[in-house]
């Protein structure tokens, strides 16, 4: 049941930013990945994934992440991530994926790249 989870997509001009509400585990994960196939095959040079309102992401929500960026990188794309709460900066940073994915802790500081 997605009832607690909602992506919501807007334009900063060029730049699609993809918020994401409440959890994000295997229930929810198929609409994050639909709309960010879908977002990748507009050729944004940059998709940001706002984690701020996220409450909750397991690892079935991390492989979407995972999986986007790997489509992003092999298209010459790059995919970056708004910080999000303990839980989920615990998530990216035990995982490594802090490492390899653009975070950053507003999503103005990449407004102006895409």
């Amino acid at each position: 049941m997605q009832s607690n989870f909602r992506v919501e997509v807007r334009r900063e001009g060029d730049v699609p930013v993809v918020s994401l509400y409440g959890e994000l585990d295997l229930a929810s994960s198929p609409a994050l990945e639909d709309e960010l196939e879908r977002l990748l095959a507009t050729a944004p040079s940059v998709v940001v994934i706002d984690l701020r309102e996220l409450d909750f992401m397991d690892s079935t929500g991390l492989s979407v992440l995972i999986r986007a960026h790997h489509r992003a990188h092999e298209a010459g794309h790059r995919l970056a991530v708004v910080n999000g709460t303990r839980q989920v900066r615990r998530l990216l940073s035990l995982t490594g994926l802090a490492e390899r994915l653009t975070v950053v802790d507003d999503p103005r500081e990449l407004i102006g790249e895409g």
